[in-house]
């Protein structure tokens, strides 16, 4: 699903960047000009995209490319499409990227399978080949459509679609793979809420995993495989239950509100995480297994 994410920075080891001087200096003068002053933490930030809204980005297994979703008009795009790039070669200011999706309807959502061959994503363009309409804020408040037309698709690197692994009657996107390569998580409208299911590498056996009333999705395996961590609203009060259920009655979710949860890939052990409020997002198991790291806006008065 589509977050409001404007330009793609990432974090990248110095080695992957190592190159003449002059380069080196070039970097380090971006990695100073994009960092925060009080930013502790992260190092050699390199601005990867100059333009549109960019989101979901993530790492091929060998760490050497990374897929993405964009609406960037210069590229072409009324609405998100797939594209990967290869890292160290990027150059996305003045190039636009290899596209994978059709470029029909709307897409999101793209993980690299294993063997960094094939992809996988969501796309509406079974049903229409135009770009879904994008409904207005309700009552002032921002919300995300869930378009019944979302299928998870696998395709290969030259964006020829080789399978189709799910075929259900409403929403099925927010997939990811396992480290492992066994598995694929993924949010569905299948049971008449939005839970979290999985299936085999190979879209069978699917299962579920969350059964609560709420928003599950965002979902992401740890290193080992064994467990999920993902962001849900939950709701609890009866006017949180009556909103939530009238927006998803109307194909709309409000992700303003939302705290994070891990489990076992089965379900088991479900545990809260988080209670800060506000939305809490992009949760991601740190390779330890033992720590994590997200978004969070808690701290903003405006929410």
């Amino acid at each position: 699903m589509k977050k409001n994410t404007f330009n793609i920075i990432l974090t990248l080891t110095i080695i992957l960047f190592s190159c003449k001087n002059s380069t080196n200096q070039d970097n380090n003068k971006q990695t100073e000009n994009l960092k925060y002053d009080k930013e502790k933490h992260l190092k050699n930030i390199t601005q990867l995209t100059f333009g549109g809204d960019n989101a979901e980005a993530y790492f091929s297994f060998d760490d050497t490319k990374l897929v993405f979703q964009s609406n960037y008009k210069k590229w072409g795009l009324d609405c998100d499409q797939i594209f990967y790039t290869e890292i160290k070669n990027s150059n996305m200011k003045n190039e636009m990227p290899k596209i994978i999706s059709t470029g029909l309807g709307r897409t999101t959502c793209a993980y690299f399978m294993p063997g960094d061959t094939t992809i996988i994503y969501a796309s509406t363009h079974l049903e229409n080949a135009q770009c879904p309409h994008v409904p207005e804020k309700t009552d002032g408040k921002y919300v995300w459509p869930i378009y019944d037309s979302y299928d998870i698709f696998v395709s290969d690197l030259e964006g020829n679609i080789v399978k189709q692994l799910t075929n259900e009657i409403g929403y099925d996107a927010e997939a990811t793979v396992s480290p492992l390569g066994d598995k694929i998580v993924f949010t569905s409208m299948r049971t008449g809420d939005l839970e979290l299911f999985t299936m085999d590498i190979d879209g069978k056996n699917i299962k579920q995993v969350t059964f609560q009333l709420g928003y599950d999705g965002g979902a992401f395996f740890s290193p080992d495989g064994k467990k999920l961590i993902f962001r849900s609203s939950r709701p609890k009060t009866k006017n949180e239950v009556k909103e939530y259920k009238k927006l998803l009655n109307e194909g709309l979710v409000k992700p303003t509100e939302m705290e994070l949860y891990t489990c076992n890939v089965d379900g088991s052990e479900l545990k809260q995480i988080t209670n800060l409020g506000k939305a809490n997002w992009a949760p991601f198991f740190h390779p330890s297994g033992k720590k994590v790291i997200f978004s969070s806006n808690h701290k903003s008065k405006r929410g």
